[in-house]
């Protein structure tokens, strides 16, 4: 099949008539049936049939239409890539952060490169790690921070810092430590938690954790996300364990935080496509976000009570 007759065939079944898909195509009716007569002939098999004067696709055409849509999936993304690849400039950074990152480090960083860039613009994306590559892809945006990315050959990554998985609990539910002591692993055995399932690279380093020193914590919610996890804490579900950005952002005078023990530590990595290196512009704030990653952390007590 030639990309036109995937392209009527397409039209033909998604609006269900003849008269709709030449509306949808911007062509005549007589135009579209004969691509489509013609792309049946060469088949070898119907597409469709005409019952009670209606157009009902065939077997055929239902199995048809699942590679048909994985194409068109595909176009769609292509036309994506270049809209962005017109649209991108030194002048103007896309940037896509994992979600506790967009709580405060990224508008921090963001507002700090704008006092001494006012010219330059932004484009700011909260995404999964999955997410992230996929928007790199599809060059919806020039530079990615994430924690701990998976190598990747098309990729380029680059430290800028490190951070620390913190228990997020409410006061009442842990008899509370000193100041600046940290929690062993062990403690959370049994425990009422608020999981992280498919969370990504550092819900893997927890389950790690958890695995070697034998801890089973009952989870009595699950979710993918480290700020609904952090609210669910709040809400008084369970505690949790998370990043330690999403932890200072949640404490307040009933909720607190400590570091594991043994430490589970995470690097932040700023990723970029290998034959798209960032602009001077982009790696500029890349040293910026990595001096307010260290100025907040060292700003901020490591511990929300210490």
């Amino acid at each position: 099949m030639r990309l036109r007759q995937i392209e009527v065939f397409h039209a033909v079944y998604t609006s269900g008539s003849i008269s709709a898909a030449a509306r949808a195509l911007h062509v005549s009716q007589p135009s579209v049936s004969k691509v489509l007569h013609h792309t049946q002939y060469q088949l070898g098999f119907e597409l469709f049939t005409l019952v009670r004067g209606r157009l009902v696709a065939t077997d055929e055409a239902h199995a048809l239409f699942v590679e048909v849509r994985e194409i068109f999936e595909r176009i769609g993304s292509l036309n994506k890539t270049v809209a962005n690849l017109r649209n991108s400039g030194g002048g103007h950074i896309r940037l896509a952060v994992v979600p506790s990152l967009g709580l405060h480090m990224a508008p921090h960083a963001i507002a700090l490169f704008r006092k001494q860039h006012p010219n330059v613009t932004f484009d700011v994306q909260t995404l999964h790690h999955d997410a992230l590559f996929r928007a790199l892809y599809e060059r919806e945006c020039d530079i990615a921070i994430a924690y701990n990315p998976p190598p990747h050959p098309r990729m380029r990554q680059r430290k800028l810092d490190e951070g620390q998985l913190m228990l997020l609990y409410q006061t009442r539910d842990l008899a509370d430590p000193a100041p600046g002591v940290s929690v062993p692993i062990e403690r959370l055995q049994g425990r009422d938690m608020v999981g992280l399932a498919n969370s990504g690279p550092i819900g893997d380093l927890l389950d790690d954790a958890l695995d070697r020193h034998g801890v089973v914590i009952h989870k009595v919610v699950s979710n993918q996300t480290y700020y609904l996890a952090a609210a669910l804490t709040r809400c008084g579900v369970g505690m949790t364990v998370v990043d330690e950005f999403t932890a200072r952002a949640s404490a307040s005078a009933d909720v607190d935080f400590r570091p594991i023990e043994p430490p589970i530590r995470f690097r932040i990595e700023c990723v970029h496509l290998e034959d798209r290196p960032p602009s001077r512009t982009a790696e500029h704030f890349i040293e910026t976000f990595t001096t307010i990653l260290r100025e907040r952390r060292d700003a901020l007590p490591t511990m929300a009570g210490g």
